[in-house]
């Protein structure tokens, strides 16, 4: 079942599914979020904006508009 990373708890392991096709798309794939790839999520700021990942050991921070443009499943 995909959904959007925006959505997932802090501590959960997930795998990229696919990213949304939007102008941000090529940004998100130079920064390491390809399809297949296992992130966890670190931590959520009090309103959930911005989110810290762990993408293949290091520290990724995205704001949900982005994290809503990357579909993930477990």
């Amino acid at each position: 079942m995909d959904k959007s990373l925006s959505i997932v708890n802090t501590g959960e392991i997930v795998t990229i599914s696919n990213l949304v096709d939007s102008s941000l798309k090529p940004k998100l794939m130079e920064m390491g979020l390809i399809a297949g790839k296992k992130l966890k999520v670190l931590f959520k700021a009090p309103f959930g904006d911005p989110i810290a990942i762990d993408l293949g050991g290091y520290i990724l921070s995205l704001r949900l508009d982005e994290a809503r443009l990357i579909n993930v499943s477990y």
